[in-house]
């Protein structure tokens, strides 16, 4: 089973970091996401850049409306992901709870989806699969 770990902060987070030495706070994920990888548990992985440099695309009106960062009022920050292929919601759980954040900061898990959780005589559904597998016999060549 695959699981996403979702960083998500808020401001006083957000203030704390800004606060640690980034040093500190690389060796302790690259620790964090060391540990996931001797395990055989890390499939991905990523941070994301300042929400200055990003935008919110708004789909209430008829035409979508694009926002760019950084965005008014943030109660929390989506920051980066771990993509966790794992044997339980348990041990995705116990990862979760591993990971180096501090206070004001939260990871949301949640199962990621595959096949098996759709129909399988659906016309995109069966599409997916021979792009997914498509995809995996690019990867094997190069």
């Amino acid at each position: 089973m695959k699981y996403m770990l979702i960083m998500r902060s808020n401001d006083d987070a957000v203030e704390a970091y800004k606060e640690m030495p980034f040093e500190q706070v690389i060796e302790a994920m690259g620790k964090y996401n060391e540990s996931m990888i001797k395990a055989g548990v890390l499939a991905a992985g990523e941070g994301l850049s300042d929400a200055a440099e990003g935008f919110v695309v708004d789909f209430s009106a008829e035409t979508p409306l694009i926002t760019d960062g950084p965005y008014g009022e943030t109660k929390e920050l989506f920051n980066g992901f771990w993509i966790l292929e794992v044997s339980s919601r348990e041990e995705a759980a116990e990862w979760a709870s591993r990971a180096p954040l501090g206070a004001g900061s939260f990871l949301e898990v949640r199962r990621v989806t595959d096949e098996s959780d759709f129909p399988s005589d659906n016309e995109w559904i069966e599409k997916e699969k021979g792009w997914r597998e498509e995809e995996e016999a690019r990867r094997a060549q190069q």
